[in-house]
């Protein structure tokens, strides 16, 4: 299976760098909708057979494009939220974000048994992203598309795909509707095949910059 992971638009909480992950969340800012919109054309190439969005209200309406473009129903799931930032939600100071992105990315590493303060544990986080994937990969679609958020896809990446390695995810963050593709299946594993418009290569090119539609990115660890 081919799996599209696009980072969310733009959201008020973005802009001020706030840990925003509780539902139902932000909605997008004027260039979040620019960047939704942008969408469609951005991913023209990929045939895309079934959609997903987190129950976050920002997924949805960034998903909401292509779903009309694609004519495909939003496959609305939770698993595929953001990380729960627990008792540090709604801060935006260095020490939150550092502790924030430090439990993600211990997870990745396989340290799942470590647990947001006041939050979740990877073995709970990884375990729900997982459950979403393998119930697309159930369906048989040949390509599937996500909408989800920064820091659940890089933790997710980076703990699942082969080729891909903590130091790499954790050092590259995924901009506002930044894509990462990978492919694969549940039982064979996964490989990622580009990140943000990058090959993924033996030598991967530094993956910086705009999402697929483009625009202005903001920091990763902004939710």
């Amino acid at each position: 299976m081919r799996l599209l992971l696009i980072r969310h638009g733009q959201t008020p909480s973005n802009v001020k760098h706030l840990l925003d992950t509780a539902a139902p969340g932000p909605a997008l800012t004027p260039l979040g909708q620019e960047q939704a919109a942008a969408l469609p054309e951005a991913l023209a190439a990929e045939r895309i057979d079934a959609l997903y969005a987190s129950t976050l209200v920002r997924t949805q309406l960034t998903a909401a494009p292509l779903a009309a473009a694609e004519e495909l129903e939003i496959q609305v799931r939770d698993g595929i939220r953001e990380v729960a930032a627990g008792d540090l939600e709604m801060r935006g100071d260095d020490d939150a974000i550092t502790t924030y992105m430090t439990t993600a990315f211990a997870w990745s590493a396989g340290d799942t048994d470590r647990r947001m303060p006041g939050g979740e544990n990877g073995v709970e986080a990884l375990g729900r992203f997982d459950a979403v994937v393998a119930e697309a990969a159930a369906t048989g679609a040949r390509t599937v598309a996500m909408v989800s958020h920064g820091a659940a896809i890089r933790t997710w990446v980076g703990a699942r795909a082969h080729n891909i390695d903590v130091a790499f995810a954790s050092h590259h963050a995924l901009g506002n509707t930044g894509l990462v593709v990978v492919s694969g299946s549940p039982e064979e594993g996964w490989r990622a095949l580009s990140w943000e418009g990058r090959s993924l290569g033996p030598e991967a090119d530094d993956p910086e910059g705009s999402g697929p539609a483009g625009t202005e990115t903001v920091p990763a660890s902004s939710a």
